[in-house]
């Protein structure tokens, strides 16, 4: 386990060496191409075709997999070591993208195919994340894992936002598979990051005999209902996220249509949400410190429930755009402090089942969000998404408050 970096009179931050600069590189280095792909993709398939239902069957089956298999994705770190399963799940996502690459250089790209990569990408995903959640622990002493998802998450921001979208053009002038080829080398390059820690597996008690999977994954969630502030959190987070959905599905049409900013008053809205989010990964830790950690969730959720609220309802770009960076930087703040909470509240031998079954709830609501907003812009009007956003991020802050006693 990493030692402790002393911060002054600050909480004790971890230190880079002992296995977490590692990981933290991995984790960088993996976010810096899949978001390369993720921003290469959709350029590919408006030149496959024009029908906007098979463009959407590529999004939904990165969902898809979350709901089959996100649950059964959390089992399997708490059987093995994580540290192997995760270089195990890179290797053979570098090789699927490498194939991809080949294909798409050779002119055999197709819906189909990206159909099957989004689904196959994602179903090794639910058993890469669930193990990074319950490795992360053994690498960082208690005390500091607030800052340790904090710096893991803005650089995986920074990395994402700032650096692989604005490099794709000129990528792509290179060839339409160079993208893809990156992708490919982060993957592997991420493998031997963490097959090179050092970390031992942790113990773990005896399986009962006649134990199953699907037996233990019934742990996992009976685990995350008996725990109040987890469950009220899950809930919460569940109602946020219908509510993302539906903001992101519309928000391209909110800022064009309803606005009538165009497209650089989308591509402003997106920089400054992710500006917003690295400022957040900054301050969660201190106001965790201060609030406490479940505090800096109500908060940073009852400052996003008045961001959404004035985006549909102030019609003036500037406002938008100031609201998603702020609504951006709480959402940082949630995301640090929520995967905290899971992490310092579950026993580490259940801590794969507790986050799978966290994830694969809260995941769900996401494409029912996108449903939901798509209908309420049709019917109402296309500010109606936000405000929709807004009443569900309401509901999560009434949903939290009871934990806040625990």
């Amino acid at each position: 386990m990493a030692a402790l970096q002393s911060a002054g009179d600050a909480v004790e931050v971890p230190a880079w060496r002992g296995g977490f600069g590692r990981l933290w590189t991995a984790a960088v280095v993996s976010r810096f191409g899949d978001s390369l792909r993720a921003a290469a993709l959709p350029l590919l398939a408006a030149t496959l075709t024009s029908d906007p239902m098979p463009v959407a069957l590529v999004t939904a089956c990165g969902f898809l997999p979350w709901l089959l298999f996100g649950l059964l994705g959390g089992a399997l770190p708490d059987r093995v070591d994580q540290r192997r399963a995760m270089w195990a799940v890179d290797l053979v996502r570098g090789a699927l993208m490498a194939a991809f690459a080949a294909a798409v250089a050779l002119g055999h790209a197709s819906i189909a195919l990206l159909i099957a990569l989004a689904f196959a990408l994602t179903t090794l995903q639910t058993l890469f994340d669930n193990a990074a959640t319950a490795l992360l622990p053994a690498l960082v002493p208690q005390p500091a894992l607030g800052r340790a998802n904090a710096r893991l998450m803005t650089g995986q921001q920074l990395a994402g936002a700032f650096l692989a979208a604005p490099l794709v053009p000129l990528l792509l002038t290179a060839g339409e598979g160079v993208p893809y080829v990156a992708d490919a080398l982060s993957f592997a390059l991420a493998a031997a990051l963490v097959a090179s820690l050092r970390t031992a597996a942790p113990e773990r008690p005896a399986r009962k005999p006649g134990s199953t999977l699907r037996g233990e994954t019934a742990e996992g969630l009976r685990a995350l209902w008996g725990e109040r502030s987890l469950r009220a959190l899950c809930v919460a987070t569940t109602l946020c996220n219908i509510g993302v959905g539906a903001l992101i599905a519309t928000l391209v049409l909110h800022i064009t249509g309803w606005l009538h900013a165009g497209h650089g008053g989308y591509a402003a809205a997106i920089t400054a949400y992710g500006a917003g989010s690295v400022a957040g990964g900054l301050l969660a830790a201190r106001l965790a410190r201060r609030l406490g950690r479940m505090g800096s969730v109500l908060l940073a959720g009852a400052v996003q429930t008045v961001c959404l609220a004035a985006m549909g309802s102030i019609r003036e770009v500037w406002v938008s755009i100031t609201a998603m960076a702020v609504f951006g930087l709480m959402g940082m703040v949630w995301n640090v402090n929520q995967v905290t909470l899971m992490q310092e509240r579950t026993p580490q031998a259940m801590l794969g089942r507790t986050s799978a079954a966290f994830r694969t709830l809260a995941v769900a609501g996401t494409p029912l969000g996108a449903l939901l907003g798509g209908a309420t812009a049709a019917s109402w009007g296309l500010n109606t998404p936000a405000l929709v956003a807004s009443g569900l991020f309401l509901a999560a802050v009434v949903a939290l408050i009871p934990a806040l006693t625990f």
